[in-house]
């Protein structure tokens, strides 16, 4: 009888181990599972995306939400929307500025520097980042590879466009054309400055960016140069060919997806005019004009600028 209870000691012994081994491990287990998906959410999203080999695009990812896409000017950088990212977020947006090769933080390869090219980076970095039904916005220069993009791609991966005093669809005047500010002289001059004095170069384009010369404080200007002067000079060179040279006229009826359009009467660098064109030229896209400000809507009339691109977002 001893010998019977022993063993049945034993074997209620055994299987409670067994028991509190398996709770152990399924514990374990949980707890390894659990440490890998928050670290799996709580995964840092990358600064720099390879769009093809040895060329990688800085971006500044922030926020939750819907994605807003922002596209800097000539010669500028993702940098150059640290006072939207904050508004953008709080209002519940995703917003990723891509900066372009051959400026800011990017890579700067030798290479093709046109609309074609920029357009494919930001479709790779789209892709790669799995962005759907985003709002693409883009300023100055940035204005026409975002309206290239939505054109040349059918709107893939977006459901919206915004133009800031967007270079489009042509910067350099032509017979047919006379709205722009610059003849294809003006424009071989800055490219010739460029290549001799570009301090000379960024200083004209600075001349001509804000309404006035207090209309940003010093320090705001200072920065601005700041992040010009990270580009390549080789970039800046050929992406004013870019300037010079691209049409875009064909491209504004392919665009079906709401746009919306910032742009200052005052602007010195690319004529209100273009802006009203492009309203005329992309069906359904709504014109909101700016008093106050010159080229540099998105720092001068911040307020509004921000307050006009969320109040789009949100229709």
């Amino acid at each position: 009888m001893k010998t019977k209870y022993s063993i049945c000691a034993a074997a209620i012994g055994l299987l409670t181990l067994a028991t509190v081994s398996c709770n152990k491990e399924a514990k374990t287990e949980t707890t390894i599972t659990n440490n890998a998906s928050t670290k799996q959410e709580t995964a840092a999203r990358a600064e720099y995306i390879e769009v093809e080999p040895n060329v990688r695009l800085h971006v500044t990812d922030l926020g939750e939400g819907k994605p807003v896409i922002l596209i800097h000017g000539y010669p500028l950088s993702d940098a150059s929307w640290e006072y939207q990212y904050p508004a953008l977020i709080k209002a519940g947006y995703r917003v990723i500025g891509i900066t372009l090769r051959g400026f800011g933080q990017s890579d700067k390869p030798y290479g093709k520097y046109n609309y074609d090219q920029f357009a494919d980076d930001i479709k790779v970095v789209l892709d790669k980042l799995n962005i759907e039904d985003a709002a693409l916005g883009g300023h100055s220069m940035g204005g026409a590879i975002a309206l290239h993009y939505a054109a040349k791609y059918n709107g893939a991966h977006l459901s919206k466009l915004a133009l800031f005093s967007a270079a489009a669809p042509c910067h350099t005047k032509k017979t047919d054309y006379p709205y722009p500010f610059f003849t294809k002289e003006d424009i071989n001059q800055w490219i010739e400055l460029n290549n001799t004095n570009r301090p000379a170069l960024l200083a004209a384009v600075g001349a001509r960016f804000t309404l006035t010369p207090t209309s940003v404080p010093a320090g705001i200007g200072a920065w601005l140069g700041n992040i010009e002067m990270q580009s390549s000079s080789y970039a800046m060179e050929h992406a004013l060919i870019a300037l010079r040279d691209e049409d875009l006229r064909g491209d504004l009826p392919k665009i079906k997806i709401p746009t919306l359009i910032l742009h200052a009467k005052q602007d010195n660098i690319v004529a209100y005019a273009l802006a009203e064109e492009m309203n005329k030229g992309i069906a359904g896209s709504v014109l909101v004009p700016f008093e106050k400000s010159g080229h540099a809507s998105f720092i001068e009339e911040r307020e509004k600028f921000n307050d006009e691109l969320i109040k789009f977002l949100k229709k």
